[in-house]
Parts: C-alpha cells; structure tokens; sequence
C-alpha cells in the first residue's frame, strides 16, 4: 500500500483498476520526399480538414465547457498558416508525416513563447497533431482506452477530444501527472461530475495497467494496492457521496440554514436550460464575449438585445450577472485591442480597453438595459479588471446613466481587494474571478505549465484578498460572490463562505456537490476552517488545514 498526492476536483471517490492511456505516436522519419510535392499537400489537407469535421462533431455532441474547448482545437486543425508551413517544407523534400508533424511543432514553440493561455493551448496542438499524422499514416490516433469494465484512467495529460468525450458508463475517474486546478483536464472533469486528482508527481512511474487504487478526489489522494477493508469503505463512501450529489434540488446553504445561493457560470444563451435543469440558483457569470469572438466589428445593439433577452427569460425573478466584453491577453479582438502588445496580459484589457472605446460599451450597456426592461429577472451587470475607486466609479455611473439598476465590479485584480473599502462605496456588488486573481497576485500565468504549482486559489495570498474583499461587503452591507473556478471546488467553497463571500457560481455540473458539501458545515464551522486556512504557508497547507477536525 501507498499513497499519492496531487490537486483533487470534485468531492467524488472511486475504486477500479487502472487503465493507462497509450503513448502517443512516434515521431515521422526523415526520409526525403519521394512523391509529388502538391499531391501529398491534397493528403496533407484532406487529413486536416478530417480532423478538423471530426472535432467540431464531437464539440457539437459534447456541449458547454466542453463543446468550447472542441472547437477551438478543431480551428487549430484549419489554421491556413499550418498549411502555408506544411507546404514550405514539402517543397524544401520534407516527407508529408514529417512536414506536418514539425509545421506543428513550430506553431507550438510559438504559442509556447507567447504564456499564458496561449501557451496552455500549445498542449492542446499535440492532440492535433497526433491526429491528423495518424490519418496520414492510415493508423488510429492514440486515445481513450476501451473496456467493457469500469475503470479509472491514468495519464500525463489529457488532450480535450478525449476528455470530453469520455465514456462515463465505464470511466470512474481521472488521474493526471500533469496539470493543475484550472487545466483543461480540470475544468471539463469539473463539467462531467467526474472525480478527478491532476498534478500527481511521479504518476507514471507509480502505477501500472490492471492495478487497484483508490482515487479520492476531497483528499486529493490515490492509494496503490489497497487492501479489502479500505475498498469496501471507499466504495460506501462513494455511494454516500453519490447519494448527497444526487439529493433533490434545494436552495445552497449551510446546515445552520444560512443561505449561500448557487449561480451558474454560462457563455451563451443555450447553455441556460442545462444551468436551471441542475439546480442553478441564477447566472453569477454571463459571458458576454460569444457575440463578439468570431466578429470582425461590434455586434449591434439590437443583435445584442435579443441574445441578452433570450438568456434573461430563462431566469424569471432569479439574478443574473452580465460581465461586459473582457476582451484583451487571450482573447484580443482586431476592433478593440492593440494585437501588439508585447504583455497584454498586463495591458489594455477589460475595462481598460472598453474605456479607450466607450461606444462599444455604451452599445453594450444600452442593450443590457433594454433586455433587463424586457424581462423579469433580477439584472447585475459588472465590469471586468477593475483596479480602483476611480474605474469603479465611471463604470457604474455609466452604467446607471444608460438605465441599468444593480452595477458593480469584478475582482481580479489585487488593488482592488486592497481597496476594497473605497470601491464598495460607490460598487453595488462585487464578484470575484479567482483565476485572475491567482494569476495576479502569484505573477503566473494562468495555465502555464512551469508555473502550474503558484495557479492555485487555496494559495493563502489569494485567500487573504479574498478576506479583505468579504470583510468590506460586509462592512457596506454589499454582496460579495465568487464566480471563478475556485467555487466549483467544494472544500475551497466552504472556506470562500467562511471568508465572507455570500454567494457562489461555478460550471452548472458543480453545483450539485458544492451543495452537498455546504450542508455538511455551520457558518462558524467554515468561518474556523478559513481561519486555519489563512494561517497556512502554502496552498497544500490551506487545504491540508481546513480539513483538519
């Protein structure tokens, strides 16, 4: 018997046999090009535009986080610039399987040179490239193993297509060497209700195919060998846990009935039906971005109103809070932002771009207000990568002078939680985006593998920000809520309502074990697990803290 540790996601606890995933390809030969330059250019194009149907079918079967992480590698199977590469090296003699294996390669050194979220999708080009190589070698691409038993799968990493598409009738669970709290693994585990522990040091190395292990995803842990006892607790363990998750749907809160409402976390209209049908108390993130991303100018106003409309009629008397456009860093649009930024995770981002280009977010503004007097649902809407007093209080002034009731900021940035005080002045609410918020306060870019470790919200950094945030909301008698990944992670939910947050939204799947967590604590039991958390040195210690008895 043994143990490992790494990050756990999710509250679930399985026991089976382990499953490995199979290595991937080995790399193409450097044998010169013994064909026609442009015929192998056609196959070279038809296996991508082959991958490129395959994923976009599997993102439109898997839907929300997931179907968004789909298409994104299937854009990445049509980028034109791969092609351009690919084409360059057959002409220069490259065989086909290797001009496209290094036109890839090359693609990756770039995003990889780049940070931050670009260089987390550098991971997500292996699984493009295994795939369209693998077409042209006429072999399968390597993947989920199949098995008519249950099973738990262990991995360096997972690529998205396989994630998302997992079957769940046979995968109990998810074990990763690699990754972190806020990786593509995480996060979809996370939308699956699969129980998941990633960053696991030394996986690989520890277990083989066909042995028992306990993988316990509260604990973070994965026990080798476990004998008969342990098994047979485990497994009454998961069946506790299932039947908590699986509880008729009530309102969040503690067991001494403190209410704690649980919101979704939602990037489109469509993703409604799904949030209300798992319990979501209301949306504490709209993600207003889907208008905008695949657009070459701003959306009108009247295009807007009606997608905003369609969201809010979903959610009648219940609160929604709208993020105006965060665009910018990751996610630059050609009609906002300054493609030349050499740091743009630090610079003209969120309101900071929407100011330079105030019509864009009066449009904006103007068709919130429209869809709030349409509807009948409960309207906040708030601006993202508010520093100060200052932004806080333009923001909130335009919006109020453009018809809206209920304006406020959100947190990401640690000035802000500095200044709390001074913002909650003028703010009608604050909400928390703790995955900017580590990213800022640590200085590691969010998803970057060499720096995987500081992303972590349990950090007792970002705890103590999140405290001063609590105590001011309390102090202005003013909600503070949590919308970033960190909600989503029952036991880190617990010390966030601890902390002084009064509300909580995450990927609509979570709720259900968010919920049953919540109800397992009284105010004072989780505002004495934030006290021991904040008193840690590291974000294991937080964690390793608050679970003490």
């Amino acid at each position: 018997m043994g143990a490992l540790s790494g990050v756990g996601v999710g509250r679930g606890i399985a026991v089976a046999k382990v499953l490995r995933m199979p290595e991937p390809l080995s790399p193409p030969s450097d044998e010169p090009l013994a064909a026609d330059p442009a015929s192998e250019l056609e196959r070279v194009r038809a296996a991508l535009a082959e991958v490129a149907e395959e994923l976009g079918a599997r993102a439109a079967a898997a839907g929300g986080d997931a179907q968004q992480v789909l298409e994104a590698a299937a854009l990445m199977a049509q980028d034109p610039a791969v092609l351009d590469d690919v084409r360059s090296r057959l002409e220069a003699g490259a065989n086909a399987e290797r001009a496209t294996w290094d036109a890839y390669a090359a693609f990756r050194e770039m995003l990889t040179a780049m940070g931050g979220y670009m260089a987390e999708r550098a991971a997500d080009l292996d699984d493009v490239a295994q795939r369209v190589v693998a077409r042209l070698r006429g072999v399968p691409a390597p993947g989920v193993p199949v098995s008519d038993e249950p099973f738990i799968l262990v991995a360096r990493d997972l690529a998205p297509a396989d994630t998302a598409t997992l079957d769940l009738a046979t995968t109990l669970a998810l074990v990763t060497q690699d990754g972190g709290p806020t990786s593509h693994t995480a996060i979809l585990a996370r939308s699956k209700s699969l129980p998941a522990v990633v960053g696991v040091t030394g996986l690989l190395d520890a277990v083989a195919d066909g042995q028992l292990v306990i993988v316990d995803a509260r604990a973070g842990t994965v026990e080798l060998d476990p004998d008969e006892a342990s098994v047979r607790a485990a497994r009454a363990e998961r069946e506790a846990r299932l039947a908590a998750a699986s509880a008729p749907i009530t309102e969040g809160a503690l067991a001494d009935g403190t209410k704690v409402p649980l919101l979704a976390n939602v990037g489109s209209p469509k993703d409604a039906p799904a949030a209300v049908e798992l319990g979501a108390e209301g949306v504490g993130l709209f993600r207003t971005e889907f208008l905008f991303l695949d657009a070459s100018s701003a959306p009108s106003v009247e295009e807007q109103t009606a997608a905003y409309t369609e969201l809010l009629r979903a959610f009648p008397g219940k609160k929604v809070i709208a993020r105006v456009l965060d665009a910018g860093a990751d996610k630059p649009l050609p009609f906002l932002n300054d493609a030349h930024e050499e740091n743009p995770a630090l610079g003209l981002r969120g309101i900071r771009a929407l100011r330079a280009s105030e019509q864009i977010l009066r449009d904006q503004l103007t068709a919130l207000a429209a869809a709030q007097a349409a509807t009948d649902a409960e309207l906040h809407v708030m601006a993202p990568m508010i520093a100060d007093r200052e932004e806080t209080a333009y923001f909130v002034g335009l919006g109020k002078e453009l018809g809206l009731r209920t304006v406020g900021a959100m947190a990401e940035v640690p000035s802000i939680a500095v200044l709390a005080d001074q913002v909650l002045e003028v703010a009608d609410f604050v909400s928390i985006g703790t995955n900017d918020l580590t990213q800022y306060t640590m200085a590691a870019d969010r998803q970057l593998g060499s720096v995987a470790a500081l992303q972590d919200p349990w950090h007792p950094a970002v705890l103590r920000l999140v405290k001063m945030l609590g105590d001011a909301g309390a102090a202005a008698g003013k909600p503070v809520g949590v919308c970033g990944e960190a909600a989503a992670d029952p036991a880190l939910a617990v010390v966030l309502v601890g902390l002084g947050v009064t509300s909580l939204s995450m990927s609509a799947p979570a709720i259900a074990d968010v919920r049953a967590e919540l109800l397992t604590v009284t105010l004072d039991e989780a505002r004495e697990r934030a006290r021991r958390a904040l008193e840690a040195t590291s974000p294991a210690g937080a964690r390793h803290a608050a679970a003490a008895q």
